[in-house]
């Protein structure tokens, strides 16, 4: 960013408020009323997107349907048949855009942002699927946008509405645990092609399909020759111009619960480990250390990344966990999260933060976990759609607003800015800027290919 810009960019979001919804919370601006259907877009219909659009046409009305594969929204549009169909999100926007109210974003990585911005300046509510962003920057324009505007948003971490992640929540904050210094967090990911398998590109290129927009697939990143079932529909996940690897895969589910019940904002400094680095795919492991400030009551926090594999005692290849010990007897689960307390400590194997162990276990028996102060969802993923519905027709924020999503991606994101970086950052949330090394500020960003900008 030019300095004038980075400027007016700090100076509007130094005073962003990071929102923890709460019940009986401040309501957003009703553009809709109770009783009226909300007209949805869905960009990005496919895989994770299918479902996503199911979920929005329980609770609203789908009026366009967009994907970059024709055999893909050919498929949809037999759903809803009266539904307009495009490749190009812009073209959507452009032709159709009055008729929608919200739109659902579940695309790769690399266009959530191209995409909710342009949704968001247009006035439209935005329910965009994890991780928020492709870069830092886009996460902090995104909650900027979302409370300028007044808009009803969601990020689609969908545990968020599970009964079990919300009592996970009200256990930390009650003090189950104690006060926790120490958070683990660990993944089953990467399930793609990436380092040390794939290093660069193939020196190859196949005929785009007529049936596939491949300009629109590549929207922002820097255009790059089609090859069969390398990127579209799913291996794009291990490649830097698309995807966020595993961080930013799983890292919004799994981290999701110890995040949001500590309320940690911004991390003071971000220090990454990892292996076969290179520059087209996300790297073999990863192990990133975020430290947070104290905050009020609440001391200094670690918290502690793990993916991939790393060589084990003999040599061999080993999954990358926290030191065994610290789950005293428990198996570690495929994806796992364990905050450390000073009176006991809470392992969940769920992805989602939805189920407990306190241990050691021979110290809760009996335990009984605290009074509700959230309110109960209990229905996932359509639940999730259903509270941002809700919001639009005035009622609270939903869980995982643009607000607290836009911070838990920064977050995340930052791990792979250190992961790239090669050493340890200091970072300056509020100005947006690392301290420590210049050039690491230009992987906050990306520049955007002609046409896609934001």
């Amino acid at each position: 960013m030019s300095k004038q810009n980075r400027r007016d960019f700090v100076k509007s979001t130094a005073a962003l408020g990071m929102g923890y919804w709460v019940a009986g919370g401040a309501s957003l601006a009703q553009s809709t009323s109770a009783n009226e259907q909300v007209n949805i877009a869905c960009i990005g219909v496919g895989g994770k997107g299918g479902s996503d659009t199911d979920n929005a046409g329980e609770h609203g009305n789908i009026v366009a349907l967009c994907d970059c594969d024709e055999n893909t929204l050919g498929k949809k549009g037999e759903k809803y048949t009266s539904a307009k169909k495009y490749t190009d999100f812009r073209k959507m926007f452009d032709e159709f855009g009055k008729s929608i109210d919200a739109v659902t974003v579940s695309t790769p990585d690399h266009t959530h942002a191209p995409a909710s911005v342009m949704a968001m300046r247009l006035g439209k509510h935005v329910y965009c699927q994890k991780p928020l962003t492709h870069t830092v920057y886009e996460a902090r324009l995104m909650a900027q946008l979302a409370k300028e505007k007044k808009l009803s948003t969601q990020m689609g971490n969908q545990g968020t509405a599970d009964n079990g992640f919300r009592t996970g929540v009200e256990m930390i904050r009650a003090g189950a645990i104690g006060t926790v210094k120490e958070v683990h967090v660990w993944t089953n990911r990467p399930i793609w092609p990436q380092s040390p398998d794939v290093m660069k590109r193939p020196d190859k290129e196949d005929p785009v399909p007529a049936s596939l927009n491949w300009d629109a697939f590549i929207g922002p990143a820097p255009m790059r020759p089609f090859v069969a079932g390398l990127y579209h529909p799913f291996k794009w996940r291990g490649w830097w111009d698309f995807g966020t690897g595993a961080l930013g895969d799983m890292g919004c589910h799994t981290m999701n619960m110890a995040f949001m019940a500590l309320k940690l904002t911004h991390p003071t400094t971000i220090e990454a480990q990892a292996g076969d680095l290179n520059p087209e795919t996300h790297p073999s492991f990863g192990t990133i250390r975020y430290e947070f400030p104290a905050v009020g009551d609440r001391p200094a926090v670690n918290v502690i990344w793990y993916e991939g594999k790393v060589a084990g005692p003999d040599g061999m290849k080993v999954k990358n966990l926290p030191p065994l010990e610290l789950l005293q007897g428990e198996k570690p689960s495929n994806s796992g999260l364990l905050l450390v307390g000073d009176k006991g400590s809470l392992y969940s194997p769920n992805d989602y933060g939805a189920a407990q162990v306190l241990l050691p276990k021979k110290n809760y028996e009996g335990y009984k976990a605290p009074e509700p102060t959230l309110p109960r969802n209990g229905k996932g993923d359509s639940g999730m759609k259903a509270e941002w519905i809700a919001a639009i027709k005035g009622g609270p924020e939903p869980m995982s607003n643009f607000q607290y999503a836009g911070m838990l991606t920064e977050t995340l994101l930052l791990g792979n800015v250190a992961i790239r970086a090669g050493k340890k950052l200091t970072w300056d949330g509020p100005g947006f800027k690392i301290t420590n090394d210049t050039d690491a500020n230009k992987l906050l960003h990306r520049e955007y290919r002609q046409g896609w900008t934001l």
